[in-house]
């Protein structure tokens, strides 16, 4: 009892009747637009509903835990609203991922079923040697197995009344990427996520209706669609792309045909799209909102998508353990001329009902521009992780998230992020972010991308060592890429060694990682001869 009122029931939307009524609303309107092929939300509801019903004929049930391991497709969208509304929970897969990452997340998640693209097969073999009884093919099946298409037809026609939910109940496990070890399930819940689709709303597209578009060029598996959620909310149609990789001249060319307002993807993909000649190419002035997330964005990739695409940037910083709430910039706060009116390397305020604390290593608040964790609070920071309590000891403290991201607030509160704690490396006493390195490095007219990571040494500890894809057909000597650095750095932060790569490696979620740029740099040293002598950097 809280004032005087006793707690009657915390019963909330099951979220899979978000296409219910999207389909109620606007029946005949397009859902999902894939190639040549177009879904009705009418359709689309009632191959959901088809799906449900066999899929509680087979035995899942509220509370079950369903792989989905597949590329974007209508198939892979339906399985997220038919397992919401029998009350089991989604846990979607990077379809890039190894056979083993997919057995470590059915043992982890305790799974029951995997729907699979039959295209995997070594997948769907590596779930069910984790226990996984109940196998089902986007494709033709093998023996044991189940073909989803067929289970669609099998239940078409009967609705399905959605499973009643309670505000905690789960309805997905978001699995963290992994960077700093095995993949955990953050646990999502239908009360939670019914916050965050309105908080999209509110603070990342604001006045979107059905008569938008949105275009999908990440993913499904993770921040994509959680956005394409929110799509759902305001029954605005899906585009599909049929390429399994980004091909910009068809992004383009689908915004055009399409009229797409917005689009979700990581800086990445973003720096692709803008430095395409698709760009020029086809018209995208329908584009309202281009939001972009998963990493910083340097300053240059930043100024370059503003003028290529227009004033539509919308940045929001978040973890997939606070589904994406934690901050916004929105596209009136970009600026591509560098003065005293821009946000220059924010990533924004906090979200609507989301409140952020700068901490020290004891959980002591610190002041404005004074260097720490950054932490959260707020209904979209998620339940925990499942069957982890170490890991959630170490991610909680005080009832305050602990993002493990490192930076700043001003006095305005916007929110200036240095780097992530475990990119920052030691070398010869000094603390060093790379991000702030990364940073003057693009700058650099020859310089398209860069990485900078810290390796072992001797006698410094770490040393800095950059990893640079350099714009085509041009060379870059070492001694003037130092001299350029001289002038913009101190020296202890300069990077020892360079190296330069024909491309970054990047993770199946298309995002640049530590951990890659290390492996892949390991492997090229030469131990002998590597790092050179000097100050540490």
């Amino acid at each position: 009892m809280v004032g005087g009122l006793e707690r009657i029931s915390n019963r909330v939307m099951n979220l899979g009747d978000l296409v219910t009524e999207a389909a109620r609303r606007f029946p005949a309107s397009p859902g999902i637009v894939w190639g040549d092929q177009t879904w009705s939300w009418a359709e689309i509801n009632a191959r959901i509903d088809g799906a449900a019903n066999s899929l509680l004929k087979l035995g899942v049930s509220r509370g079950d835990r369903v792989i989905v391991h597949s590329r974007n497709s209508n198939e892979m969208f339906e399985t997220m609203f038919a397992v919401f509304k029998i009350g089991a929970i989604w846990v979607p897969t990077n379809f890039r991922i190894m056979p083993k990452d997919v057995g470590h997340i059915a043992q982890t998640a305790g799974a029951s079923a995997i729907i699979y693209d039959c295209d995997f097969p070594e997948h769907a073999d590596a779930a069910r040697d984790a226990g996984v009884e109940l196998v089902i093919s986007f494709g033709k099946p093998r023996q044991g197995e189940h073909n989803y298409a067929d289970l669609v037809r099998a239940g078409h026609g009967a609705k399905f009344k959605a499973a009643p939910v309670e505000r905690d109940d789960p309805c997905w496990f978001f699995f963290t990427s992994g960077t700093t070890g095995k993949p955990k399930a953050g646990v999502l819940s239908h009360g939670q996520m019914a916050f965050v689709i309105n908080n999209h709303l509110c603070d990342l597209m604001p006045g979107m209706t059905e008569v938008d578009a949105s275009l999908v060029v990440a993913p499904l598996s993770h921040g994509a669609g959680i956005h394409q959620l929110v799509q759902v909310a305001r029954c605005v149609p899906t585009i599909l792309p049929k390429s399994a990789s980004l091909d910009p001249a068809e992004v383009f060319e689908l915004i055009e045909q399409h009229k797409v307002t917005n689009i979700f993807t990581v800086p990445s993909i973003l720096h692709a799209l803008a430095t395409s000649s698709a760009c020029e190419a086809f018209d995208h002035t329908s584009l309202k909102y281009v939001i972009y997330a998963g990493a910083p964005m340097l300053r240059e990739h930043q100024k370059l998508a503003l003028r290529k695409l227009g004033l539509c940037l919308v940045q929001y910083f978040g973890l997939g353990e606070v589904t994406g709430n934690i901050t916004v910039l929105p596209p009136h706060l970009h600026d591509i001329e560098d003065g005293p009116t821009a946000r220059i390397g924010t990533c924004g305020q906090s979200r609507t009902c989301m409140q952020i604390d700068i901490q020290d290593d004891e959980g002591r608040s610190l002041k404005p521009f004074e260097t720490g964790e950054i932490c959260v609070i707020g209904p979209a920071v998620f339940s925990g992780y499942f069957d982890n309590d170490a890991a959630n000891k170490d991610a909680f403290r005080d009832g305050w998230f602990r993002t493990g991201d490192i930076g700043h607030l001003d006095d305005n509160g916007y929110l200036f992020i240095t780097g992530r704690a475990s990119d920052m490396f030691i070398s010869g006493g000094s603390n060093i972010y790379p991000l702030e390195i990364e940073e003057k490095l693009v700058t650099h007219p020859a310089i398209k991308e860069a990485c900078v990571v810290g390796l072992p040494d001797e006698k410094w500890g770490e040393v800095g060592t950059a990893a640079i894809v350099l714009e085509d057909d041009v060379s870059l000597p070492e001694e003037d890429l130092r001299v350029f650095l001289g002038e913009v750095l101190a020296s202890y932060k300069i990077p020892k060694r360079f190296e330069f790569v024909p491309e970054l490696p990047r993770s199946g979620y298309g995002k640049v990682t530590k951990a890659l740029v290390k492996e892949l740099l390991q492997a090229q040293a030469d131990p002998a001869t590597s790092l050179a002598p000097g100050e540490p950097a």
